[in-house]
Protein backbone atom coordinates (compact mmCIF):
# COMPACT_ATOMS: atom_id res chain seq x y z
CA UNK A 1 0.00 0.00 0.00
CA UNK A 2 0.93 3.65 -0.42
CA UNK A 3 0.04 6.20 2.25
CA UNK A 4 -0.71 9.76 1.13
CA UNK A 5 -0.74 12.25 3.98
CA UNK A 6 -2.85 15.28 3.12
CA UNK A 7 -4.56 12.89 0.74
CA UNK A 8 -7.85 14.78 0.84
CA UNK A 9 -6.13 18.09 0.18
CA UNK A 10 -5.29 19.83 -3.07
CA UNK A 11 -2.18 18.14 -4.44
CA UNK A 12 -2.68 15.03 -2.31
CA UNK A 13 -6.14 14.24 -3.68
CA UNK A 14 -4.89 14.55 -7.26
CA UNK A 15 -2.11 12.12 -6.38
CA UNK A 16 -4.64 9.69 -4.93
CA UNK A 17 -6.61 9.90 -8.19
CA UNK A 18 -3.46 9.24 -10.20
CA UNK A 19 -2.62 6.17 -8.12
CA UNK A 20 -6.12 4.81 -8.73
CA UNK A 21 -5.68 5.52 -12.43
CA UNK A 22 -2.62 3.25 -12.54
CA UNK A 23 -4.46 0.49 -10.71
CA UNK A 24 -3.77 1.24 -7.05
CA UNK A 25 -6.99 0.76 -5.10
CA UNK A 26 -5.39 0.25 -1.69
CA UNK A 27 -4.15 3.80 -1.15
CA UNK A 28 -4.45 5.03 2.43
CA UNK A 29 -5.47 8.64 2.91
CA UNK A 30 -4.20 10.30 6.08
CA UNK A 31 -5.89 13.64 6.64
CA UNK A 32 -8.21 15.79 8.74
CA UNK A 33 -11.49 16.08 6.85
CA UNK A 34 -13.16 18.56 9.18
CA UNK A 35 -16.61 19.96 8.56
CA UNK A 36 -16.14 21.70 5.21
CA UNK A 37 -16.26 20.34 1.66
CA UNK A 38 -12.77 18.84 1.65
CA UNK A 39 -14.19 15.30 1.63
CA UNK A 40 -15.47 15.93 -1.90
CA UNK A 41 -11.87 15.85 -3.15
CA UNK A 42 -11.80 12.09 -2.57
CA UNK A 43 -15.49 11.28 -2.93
CA UNK A 44 -14.93 9.48 -6.26
CA UNK A 45 -11.95 7.42 -5.12
CA UNK A 46 -11.44 3.75 -4.36
CA UNK A 47 -9.43 3.71 -1.12
CA UNK A 48 -7.87 1.24 1.26
CA UNK A 49 -8.88 3.30 4.26
CA UNK A 50 -8.85 6.81 5.73
CA UNK A 51 -6.98 7.59 8.94
CA UNK A 52 -6.55 10.69 11.08
CA UNK A 53 -2.99 12.05 11.46
CA UNK A 54 -3.11 11.19 15.16
CA UNK A 55 -3.47 7.53 14.16
CA UNK A 56 -0.68 7.31 11.62
CA UNK A 57 2.15 5.86 13.69
CA UNK A 58 -0.13 3.23 15.21
CA UNK A 59 -1.32 2.35 11.73
CA UNK A 60 2.26 2.15 10.45
CA UNK A 61 3.32 -0.17 13.26
CA UNK A 62 0.44 -2.52 12.45
CA UNK A 63 1.01 -2.48 8.69
CA UNK A 64 4.77 -2.09 8.29
CA UNK A 65 5.13 -5.08 5.97
CA UNK A 66 2.44 -3.80 3.60
CA UNK A 67 3.59 -0.18 3.29
CA UNK A 68 5.66 0.53 0.19
CA UNK A 69 5.90 4.30 0.35
CA UNK A 70 4.72 7.38 2.18
CA UNK A 71 3.86 10.38 0.04
CA UNK A 72 3.85 13.19 2.57
CA UNK A 73 1.74 16.09 1.28
CA UNK A 74 0.08 16.93 4.60
CA UNK A 75 0.96 20.27 6.19
CA UNK A 76 -0.36 23.54 7.49
CA UNK A 77 0.11 25.33 4.18
CA UNK A 78 -1.20 28.79 4.99
CA UNK A 79 1.48 31.43 4.44
CA UNK A 80 -0.42 33.72 6.83
CA UNK A 81 -0.65 31.27 9.76
CA UNK A 82 1.12 32.90 12.72
CA UNK A 83 1.03 30.06 15.26
CA UNK A 84 4.62 28.90 14.85
CA UNK A 85 4.28 26.15 17.49
CA UNK A 86 1.39 24.61 15.59
CA UNK A 87 3.28 24.87 12.29
CA UNK A 88 6.41 23.24 13.70
CA UNK A 89 4.38 20.40 15.22
CA UNK A 90 2.60 19.67 11.93
CA UNK A 91 5.19 20.58 9.30
CA UNK A 92 8.50 19.71 10.97
CA UNK A 93 8.10 17.21 13.81
CA UNK A 94 5.58 14.99 12.01
CA UNK A 95 7.83 15.02 8.93
CA UNK A 96 10.79 14.00 11.08
CA UNK A 97 8.82 11.13 12.52
CA UNK A 98 7.73 9.83 9.12
CA UNK A 99 11.22 10.15 7.66
CA UNK A 100 12.64 8.25 10.63
CA UNK A 101 10.03 5.49 10.32
CA UNK A 102 10.83 5.10 6.62
CA UNK A 103 14.53 4.96 7.50
CA UNK A 104 14.10 2.20 10.06
CA UNK A 105 11.84 0.15 7.79
CA UNK A 106 13.63 0.95 4.52
CA UNK A 107 10.57 2.44 2.87
CA UNK A 108 10.28 5.16 0.25
CA UNK A 109 9.53 8.74 1.29
CA UNK A 110 8.37 11.52 -1.04
CA UNK A 111 7.53 14.82 0.62
CA UNK A 112 6.30 18.29 -0.22
CA UNK A 113 8.67 21.16 0.31
CA UNK A 114 7.92 24.61 -1.09
CA UNK A 115 9.29 27.51 -3.10
CA UNK A 116 8.48 29.58 0.00
CA UNK A 117 11.81 28.27 1.34
CA UNK A 118 13.61 30.65 -1.05
CA UNK A 119 12.42 33.79 0.75
CA UNK A 120 12.50 36.94 -1.35
CA UNK A 121 14.52 35.28 -4.09
CA UNK A 122 17.67 37.35 -3.62
CA UNK A 123 19.78 34.17 -3.81
CA UNK A 124 17.90 32.70 -6.74
CA UNK A 125 15.84 29.53 -6.95
CA UNK A 126 18.39 26.75 -7.33
CA UNK A 127 17.47 23.49 -5.58
CA UNK A 128 20.79 22.57 -4.01
CA UNK A 129 20.64 19.92 -1.30
CA UNK A 130 23.78 20.32 0.75
CA UNK A 131 23.74 22.02 4.16
CA UNK A 132 25.88 24.84 2.78
CA UNK A 133 23.65 25.43 -0.26
CA UNK A 134 20.50 25.53 1.85
CA UNK A 135 21.95 27.78 4.54
CA UNK A 136 21.77 30.94 2.41
CA UNK A 137 17.97 31.07 2.14
CA UNK A 138 15.79 33.11 4.49
CA UNK A 139 12.05 32.26 4.29
CA UNK A 140 9.64 35.14 4.88
CA UNK A 141 6.98 33.37 6.96
CA UNK A 142 6.65 30.51 9.47
CA UNK A 143 5.29 28.16 6.82
CA UNK A 144 8.30 28.64 4.54
CA UNK A 145 10.65 28.40 7.51
CA UNK A 146 9.14 25.09 8.67
CA UNK A 147 9.61 23.57 5.21
CA UNK A 148 13.15 24.92 4.99
CA UNK A 149 13.95 23.60 8.45
CA UNK A 150 12.98 20.08 7.39
CA UNK A 151 14.94 20.33 4.11
CA UNK A 152 18.02 21.35 6.11
CA UNK A 153 17.50 18.57 8.65
CA UNK A 154 17.34 15.95 5.90
CA UNK A 155 20.33 17.45 4.10
CA UNK A 156 22.38 17.32 7.30
CA UNK A 157 21.46 13.68 7.97
CA UNK A 158 22.41 12.84 4.39
CA UNK A 159 26.01 13.69 5.31
CA UNK A 160 26.04 11.11 8.14
CA UNK A 161 25.94 7.34 8.38
CA UNK A 162 22.48 7.13 9.96
CA UNK A 163 19.87 4.86 8.42
CA UNK A 164 17.93 6.59 5.63
CA UNK A 165 14.76 5.83 3.63
CA UNK A 166 15.30 3.60 0.63
CA UNK A 167 14.30 6.63 -1.45
CA UNK A 168 13.89 10.20 -0.24
CA UNK A 169 12.55 12.89 -2.58
CA UNK A 170 11.72 16.45 -1.56
CA UNK A 171 9.68 18.53 -4.00
CA UNK A 172 9.79 22.32 -3.88
CA UNK A 173 6.41 23.17 -5.37
CA UNK A 174 6.08 26.66 -6.81
CA UNK A 175 2.70 28.39 -7.39
CA UNK A 176 0.40 25.41 -7.91
CA UNK A 177 -3.08 25.85 -9.40
CA UNK A 178 -5.80 23.51 -10.60
CA UNK A 179 -8.87 21.47 -9.63
CA UNK A 180 -9.60 20.33 -6.06
CA UNK A 181 -8.24 23.52 -4.48
CA UNK A 182 -11.74 24.82 -3.73
CA UNK A 183 -11.58 24.22 0.04
CA UNK A 184 -8.47 26.35 0.53
CA UNK A 185 -10.18 29.70 1.09
CA UNK A 186 -7.71 32.59 0.78
CA UNK A 187 -4.95 30.11 -0.02
CA UNK A 188 -6.59 29.23 -3.34
CA UNK A 189 -4.57 30.04 -6.46
CA UNK A 190 -4.86 33.44 -8.08
CA UNK A 191 -6.38 31.70 -11.12
CA UNK A 192 -9.35 30.48 -9.06
CA UNK A 193 -9.75 33.88 -7.40
CA UNK A 194 -9.63 35.72 -10.72
CA UNK A 195 -12.23 33.44 -12.29
CA UNK A 196 -14.57 34.13 -9.38
CA UNK A 197 -14.01 37.88 -9.59
CA UNK A 198 -14.72 37.91 -13.32
CA UNK A 199 -17.93 35.93 -13.01
CA UNK A 200 -19.13 38.21 -10.24
CA UNK A 201 -18.29 41.53 -11.88
CA UNK A 202 -16.23 40.94 -15.02
CA UNK A 203 -13.23 42.63 -13.42
CA UNK A 204 -9.95 41.49 -11.86
CA UNK A 205 -8.24 43.30 -8.98
CA UNK A 206 -4.43 43.20 -8.80
CA UNK A 207 -1.88 44.88 -6.56
CA UNK A 208 0.00 47.87 -7.87
CA UNK A 209 3.72 47.30 -8.13
CA UNK A 210 6.00 48.57 -5.38
CA UNK A 211 9.20 47.90 -7.32
CA UNK A 212 10.49 50.08 -10.17
CA UNK A 213 11.53 47.05 -12.22
CA UNK A 214 7.96 45.79 -12.47
CA UNK A 215 4.93 47.64 -13.84
CA UNK A 216 1.52 47.21 -12.24
CA UNK A 217 0.52 43.60 -12.83
CA UNK A 218 4.00 42.87 -14.14
CA UNK A 219 5.09 40.98 -11.04
CA UNK A 220 5.98 37.41 -12.06
CA UNK A 221 5.40 33.97 -10.64
CA UNK A 222 6.22 30.45 -11.75
CA UNK A 223 2.71 29.00 -11.96
CA UNK A 224 2.63 25.21 -12.25
CA UNK A 225 -0.41 23.09 -13.05
CA UNK A 226 -1.24 20.54 -10.38
CA UNK A 227 -1.41 17.76 -12.97
CA UNK A 228 2.27 18.37 -13.71
CA UNK A 229 3.09 18.09 -10.00
CA UNK A 230 1.39 14.70 -9.94
CA UNK A 231 3.27 13.56 -13.04
CA UNK A 232 6.55 14.38 -11.32
CA UNK A 233 5.59 12.32 -8.27
CA UNK A 234 4.49 9.39 -10.43
CA UNK A 235 7.84 9.53 -12.20
CA UNK A 236 9.75 9.32 -8.94
CA UNK A 237 7.59 6.38 -7.87
CA UNK A 238 8.58 4.69 -11.12
CA UNK A 239 12.26 5.53 -10.54
CA UNK A 240 13.08 4.37 -7.01
CA UNK A 241 16.82 4.94 -7.36
CA UNK A 242 16.42 8.71 -7.71
CA UNK A 243 16.57 10.78 -4.53
CA UNK A 244 17.18 14.44 -3.75
CA UNK A 245 15.52 17.83 -3.48
CA UNK A 246 13.91 19.15 -6.65
CA UNK A 247 12.07 22.24 -7.82
CA UNK A 248 8.65 21.63 -9.35
CA UNK A 249 7.71 24.59 -11.52
CA UNK A 250 7.65 25.34 -15.21
CA UNK A 251 10.85 27.38 -15.30
CA UNK A 252 8.85 29.91 -17.35
CA UNK A 253 7.24 32.56 -15.10
CA UNK A 254 4.21 34.59 -16.16
CA UNK A 255 3.06 38.04 -15.12
CA UNK A 256 -0.17 38.52 -13.22
CA UNK A 257 -1.45 40.48 -16.22
CA UNK A 258 -0.79 37.50 -18.50
CA UNK A 259 -2.61 35.21 -16.09
CA UNK A 260 -5.58 37.60 -15.93
CA UNK A 261 -5.81 37.77 -19.72
CA UNK A 262 -5.71 33.95 -19.84
CA UNK A 263 -8.56 33.64 -17.35
CA UNK A 264 -10.68 36.21 -19.21
CA UNK A 265 -10.12 34.30 -22.45
CA UNK A 266 -10.93 30.93 -20.85
CA UNK A 267 -14.22 32.37 -19.59
CA UNK A 268 -15.04 33.74 -23.05
CA UNK A 269 -14.56 37.45 -22.34
CA UNK A 270 -12.75 39.52 -24.95
CA UNK A 271 -12.63 42.78 -22.99
CA UNK A 272 -10.27 42.28 -20.02
CA UNK A 273 -10.88 44.71 -17.17
CA UNK A 274 -8.18 45.02 -14.54
CA UNK A 275 -8.11 47.41 -11.57
CA UNK A 276 -4.86 47.98 -9.68
CA UNK A 277 -5.02 48.68 -5.97
CA UNK A 278 -2.40 49.68 -3.39
CA UNK A 279 -0.53 46.85 -1.75
CA UNK A 280 -0.97 46.83 2.05
CA UNK A 281 2.26 47.58 3.96
CA UNK A 282 2.18 44.20 5.72
CA UNK A 283 2.06 42.49 2.31
CA UNK A 284 4.87 44.64 0.91
CA UNK A 285 7.25 43.45 3.61
CA UNK A 286 6.98 39.83 2.49
CA UNK A 287 6.18 40.19 -1.19
CA UNK A 288 7.97 38.25 -3.92
CA UNK A 289 8.07 40.19 -7.17
CA UNK A 290 9.57 37.28 -9.10
CA UNK A 291 9.92 33.50 -8.85
CA UNK A 292 11.35 31.07 -11.40
CA UNK A 293 12.15 27.43 -10.78
CA UNK A 294 15.51 26.13 -11.91
CA UNK A 295 14.77 22.72 -13.40
CA UNK A 296 18.34 21.60 -14.03
CA UNK A 297 18.40 19.05 -11.20
CA UNK A 298 15.04 17.56 -12.16
CA UNK A 299 16.15 17.23 -15.77
CA UNK A 300 19.50 15.71 -14.75
CA UNK A 301 17.60 13.13 -12.71
CA UNK A 302 15.89 12.08 -15.93
CA UNK A 303 12.48 13.74 -15.88
CA UNK A 304 11.93 14.83 -19.49
CA UNK A 305 8.22 15.59 -19.76
CA UNK A 306 7.42 19.23 -20.65
CA UNK A 307 5.39 21.32 -18.24
CA UNK A 308 1.99 22.73 -19.20
CA UNK A 309 2.19 26.33 -20.51
CA UNK A 310 0.21 28.72 -18.31
CA UNK A 311 -2.37 29.60 -20.97
CA UNK A 312 -3.05 25.93 -21.72
CA UNK A 313 -3.28 25.05 -18.04
CA UNK A 314 -5.71 27.87 -17.30
CA UNK A 315 -7.91 26.84 -20.23
CA UNK A 316 -8.09 23.22 -19.05
CA UNK A 317 -8.71 24.21 -15.43
CA UNK A 318 -11.39 26.79 -16.09
CA UNK A 319 -13.33 25.05 -18.84
CA UNK A 320 -13.03 21.42 -17.77
CA UNK A 321 -13.37 21.89 -14.00
CA UNK A 322 -14.16 25.37 -12.68
CA UNK A 323 -17.20 25.89 -14.92
CA UNK A 324 -18.58 22.38 -14.51
CA UNK A 325 -21.43 21.51 -12.18
CA UNK A 326 -19.11 18.90 -10.68
CA UNK A 327 -15.65 20.55 -10.67
CA UNK A 328 -13.83 17.74 -8.83
CA UNK A 329 -11.32 15.31 -10.29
Amino acid sequence: MIIVTGGAGFIGSLMVEALERIGRYDTVVCDVLGQDSKWKNIAKRELGTIIHPDEIFGFLSQNAARVQAIIHMGAISSTTESNADLIISSNFKLSQGLWSWCSIHKKRFIYASSAATYGNGEHGFVDGFTPKELSIYRPLNPYGWSKHLFDRWVARLNTTNVEKPSQCVGLKFFNVYGPNEYHKGEQRSIIHKMAGQILEGREVTLFKSCHPSYPDGGQMRDFVYVKDCVDVMLWFLANPNESGLFNVGTGDPATFNEVAYGVFEALGYNDPRITYIDMPPEVQRHYQNYTQASLSNLRKAGYKKPFTPIKEGILDYVRNYFLKEDPYV
